[in-house]
Parts: C-alpha cells; sequence; structure tokens
C-alpha cells in the first residue's frame, strides 16, 4: 500500500510538471500571435492546467472506471472554484472583467446544468449517463465556446507580452511535446494507483475520484491561478478556473464518454448541486463588495463553505 501511495504521488507529480511545460511552452506559442491575457487564461492556460484531468479521465474511460471520472470532473470543478478562487482572492482581491461576469460565469453554469440532465438521463430512469451522443454534444457545446473566444479575441486585443517570448521555436515545441509526455505518464501512474487503494482500502471509487484525484488534478490550476494574482494578473487568475471548469465539462467529460459510454451514480448529484450552488453564489459575489471584484472576505467564504462541505462529506 505504502507503494501504491508513493506511485500516486510519483504520477501527480508528473502530471504537474507535464502541464506546466505544455503550458509554457502554449503560452509562448499564443503570445507569438498576439493573444490576450483572457483569452489565454479562458483557452491555453485553461487547456494545460486542465490536461491532468483530461489525460486521467481518458484512461478512466478506457479502463471502465466511470466514478473516477465524473468523480474527477466534478470534484476538480468544486476544488476550482472554492479552493483556489479562494485562497488566490485572499492574496490580492481579483478584479473581474464585464465578460468573465456577464459570460463566462454564467456558461460555467449552463455546462452544469447540461451534465446534470445528460447524465440523469430522467427519460430512462433505469440507465443514468452519459452515451456517445451526450458526449458529442458536449464537445459541439465546447467548439461553440472556443468560437465565442475566438470572437472575443478581436473584443479584447490588448496583449501584455512576458518572458515566454523570449522562447525559440525549437524551445516552444519541445516544451509542448514534453508536457504531453508526462502527462501520458502521470495519468496512467495516477488511475492504476488509486483503483488499488481504492480497492485496498474498500473506499468507493466515487470517493477517490471527488477528493485525492480532484484535488491532485487541481494542483496546476492552483499554482497557475496563486501566481497570477500575486502578479496581479486578474484575467490569468479568475479566466483559468472559469475556463477550466467550462473546458472539465464540455471537452473532457465530452470527450471521455465518446471513448465509451460512462454509467452515472445519482449519488453525484449532491456534489453537483453544490457545485451549481456555488457557481451562483460567485455570480452574485461580483455584485457585493466591490463591483465585478472577487473581495478577500469574499473569498475566505469560499474557502470557509468549501471546508464545511468536505468535513460533512467525509464524516458523511
Amino acid at each position: 500500500m505504502i507503494l501504491q501511495v508513493f506511485i500516486l504521488l510519483i504520477g501527480f507529480v508528473i502530471l504537474i510538471k507535464g502541464a506546466d511545460w505544455m503550458v509554457s511552452g502554449a503560452s509562448a506559442l499564443a503570445k507569438k500571435h498576439n493573444v490576450s491575457d483572457l483569452a489565454i487564461g479562458l483557452t491555453v492556460v485553461a487547456f494545460g492546467t486542465s490536461a491532468p484531468e483530461l489525460v486521467v479521465n481518458v484512461f478512466a474511460a478506457f479502463q471502465g472506471h466511470p466514478d473516477i471520472a465524473f468523480g474527477n470532473v466534478i470534484g476538480s470543478n468544486n476544488f476550482n472554484l472554492f479552493v483556489i478562487l479562494g485562497i488566490a482572492g485572499m492574496i490580492a482581491p481579483l478584479a473581474v472583467q464585464s465578460s468573465t461576469v456577464w459570460r463566462e460565469i454564467p456558461l460555467s453554469f449552463i455546462a452544469i446544468v447540461m451534465l446534470f440532465f445528460l447524465a440523469n438521463n430522467f427519460f430512462l430512469a433505469d440507465q443514468p449517463g452519459l452515451s456517445r451522443i451526450d458526449g458529442l454534444i458536449l464537445m459541439v457545446m465546447f467548439g461553440l465556446f472556443l468560437l465565442y473566444v475566438y470572437k472575443q479575441l478581436k473584443v479584447d486585443p490588448q496583449i501584455n507580452l512576458d518572458s515566454h517570448t523570449k522562447y525559440t521555436t525549437l524551445t516552444t515545441w519541445g516544451l509542448i511535446l514534453l508536457g504531453l509526455a508526462g502527462l501520458i505518464v502521470g495519468g496512467r501512474l495516477v488511475v492504476d494507483s488509486a483503483v488499488k487503494m481504492a480497492q485496498a482500502w474498500g473506499i468507493s471509487e466515487k470517493v477517490i475520484g471527488l477528493t485525492i484525484i480532484a484535488a491532485g488534478t487541481s494542483l496546476p490550476e492552483l499554482a497557475t491561478s496563486i501566481v497570477a494574482a500575486i502578479k496581479k494578473n486578474n484575467d490569468i487568475a479568475v479566466g483559468n478556473i472559469v475556463g477550466s471548469n467550462i473546458f472539465n465539462i464540455f471537452l473532457i467529460l465530452g470527450i471521455s464518454s465518446v471513448i465509451k459510454p460512462l454509467p452515472y451514480d445519482r449519488a453525484f448529484n449532491g456534489d453537483m448541486y453544490f457545485l451549481a450552488a456555488g457557481t451562483m453564489v460567485l455570480f452574485a459575489m461580483m455584485f457585493t463588495g466591490g463591483r465585478k471584484k472577487l473581495d478577500r472576505w469574499e473569498a475566505a467564504l469560499l474557502l470557509a463553505i468549501y471546508i464545511a462541505y468536505t468535513v460533512l462529506f467525509v464524516t458523511r
């Protein structure tokens, strides 16, 4: 068992380092094409930091572990929303752009509602889950989201060049390829060790997915948003989280269910209610205290809510 815990930790380290290399290379590539910080946060950085969730879910789907796939995405989104925004907002109040308040946050809520109805499949009460058709629907929604971001580039063309532009083309693509390799190796190690740990401890894969795997695969988002908050780059800090949550549902669960239909355990519904409520609370916070800003006390409240939820979840 100690060996499995060690393998899990090694897997997370490889995953996170792979994501870091991929984000560095992809950000450099985007900057060379004069892409704005908000667009990079919503796409390149969000995709890079969501890559661990994607790889873990692909392996989970292939190997027939749907509870890990759903638990990873729902748990990661809750961790992103409450813990990462909570910590980043406590470091420095986060000013939020109008487009994020009125479009991206509501879109992340719509993603939750869509996932809820598709996964529960109320018309076939005995067969809840995501079919390949459901996966295609989610991926179409992801395509529409990318189209929105592309149009946003024309509205928000400002750029803020950083040190990544010093990378040569060879270095940029080398980082991207190394990052992908790290993600693949790390993802395989995480899924295999987590399944063996769940079996050895007699814990359900749902619990493992919602807690250990979700927190572990969210570490890149945590590191990215904390650094962005310290550097006062609010667009990256907030766009990374909102974009990652949209990516996780539309792209990651979309790809996972296209690879192999995912049976859904309705015990996840409570966690989805919590995620939906948290998204509405975040939207409401844009109009309390500083307008279009996540103040420190609001960030602390998000973190406190998550701690209470986790204690309740574990004791239950």
